[in-house]
């Protein structure tokens, strides 16, 4: 249960393939490469969105899980018990955050002590 990471290999500048010191001045480094540092400098470190982990189920709730009750009987005694539901359920999909995150892979540090 950790934070999701970039799985997209050379997405960072520092992920790169092999300038060896990361200064994309120098000779060597590919054009590609420099076209990847550009793009990140136009893009921003804050996640405004995130993948919600609730669904909604047929009746319009919205939960995280959904039990029904199920009787069951034994040795001639009713006995409720909790029966979890799998099906028919819809995701509730990309929810906006209320206050911006920082990208787990931003590969700046941020304050140094």
């Amino acid at each position: 249960m950790g934070g999701s990471g970039s799985k997209t290999k050379g997405y960072w500048p520092f992920a790169g393939s092999g300038s060896g010191d990361g200064d994309p001045t120098k000779e060597g480094v590919d054009e590609q490469s420099l076209a990847k540092l550009r793009s990140f400098r136009n893009g921003t470190p804050f996640v405004f969105t995130r993948w919600s982990s609730l669904y909604f189920d047929e009746d319009g709730d919205l939960a995280h899980e959904f039990y029904e009750e199920t009787v069951v009987m034994k040795n001639g005694r009713k006995r409720a018990k909790l029966k979890k539901i799998q099906k028919n359920l819809i995701p509730q999909g990309t929810v906006k955050l209320d206050h911006p995150c920082i990208h787990v892979d931003f590969p700046v540090v941020l304050c140094e002590v």
